[in-house]
């Protein structure tokens, strides 16, 4: 299952992690994964080469992604991150539970 967790501040999103694998298919024909993975990727991307944000990005061998914009994310950076959202809740309304799971944690923000 896939666990996407947005870290968020007075509501606003500034940071994401995504972790696990849909198992939705087989190695290579998991859709569920391939469209999680295009999202994440566009988001990561976009934030580097459309904002002026600072960006923070880990990745793992396993396949998980961490995202964190430190300070106030810009106007752009907002809606990036909202969009991201806005596209793995779509996943989650197609998919649903046993592939992919979304979380909201509340975290202080340097």
């Amino acid at each position: 299952m896939i666990k996407a967790v947005f870290y968020t501040k007075n509501e606003e999103i500034f940071g994401f992690r995504v972790t696990g694998h849909a198992e939705y298919g087989r190695r290579g024909k998991d859709v569920v994964c391939a469209g999680v993975s295009a999202l994440v990727i566009n988001a990561v991307n976009s934030l580097e080469k459309l904002t002026e944000d600072s960006v923070i990005v880990e990745e793992s061998d396993d396949g998980s992604v961490r995202c964190k914009i430190p300070g106030e994310p810009t106007k752009e950076g907002k809606l990036i991150l909202k969009s991201l959202q806005l596209g793995l809740v779509s996943v989650y309304e197609s998919y649903g539970d046993p592939y992919i799971q979304i979380y909201f944690r509340e975290v202080s923000h340097d």
